[in-house]
């Protein structure tokens, strides 16, 4: 793989393409899943940074900004997108579908049980209120409508 990718005769919109295909999609598997920390987004946006600066052979020693190597790729990066539009479009799908009935009183906190003592945890759903700059409440209100889902995935920055 490093070949193709590092092979200045292919054009670079075939190998964003096969960077995006084959990398990111593997990188990505199963991120409906996880819960993310600010440290772990971070990590995955230097590995992108890393593969375009591999792409475009930019050695670690030159100093070239991530500004730089994304006019030079000519795409805006793209990993932390998809993985919010993953991770959004799974919420619907679980709050819309009537066979996951369990989950959606888990993630509504209908599950009676005491809390331990302290800060609480990093959640799957906490993810997604820092992203999208809303309530639980209305996050499960507009999981269940499939046009307000789309809407606030097509506002993704």
């Amino acid at each position: 793989m490093r070949k193709f990718f590092c092979n200045r005769n292919i054009s670079i919109p075939l190998r964003l393409r096969m960077l995006r295909g084959y990398v990111f999609n593997t990188l990505l598997y199963g991120v409906e899943a996880w819960t993310l920390k600010q440290n772990n987004m971070k990590n995955i946006k230097s590995f992108e940074m890393w593969c375009y600066r591999r792409m475009l052979k930019i050695s670690w020693v030159e100093r070239i900004t991530n500004c730089e190597v994304i006019r030079r790729i000519g795409k805006d990066p793209e990993i932390l997108l998809t993985l919010k539009r993953r991770k959004l479009e799974y919420f619907g799908h679980l709050m819309r579908g009537h066979k996951y009935a369990l989950l959606q009183n888990i993630m509504q906190g209908k599950i009676e049980g005491k809390r331990n003592p302290g800060r609480r945890r990093m959640s799957w759903l906490r993810n997604l209120r820092e992203w999208f700059g809303c309530t639980t409440n209305e996050l499960f209100r507009s999981a269940v409508n499939k046009v307000r889902i789309a809407l606030m995935i097509s506002n993704l920055r």
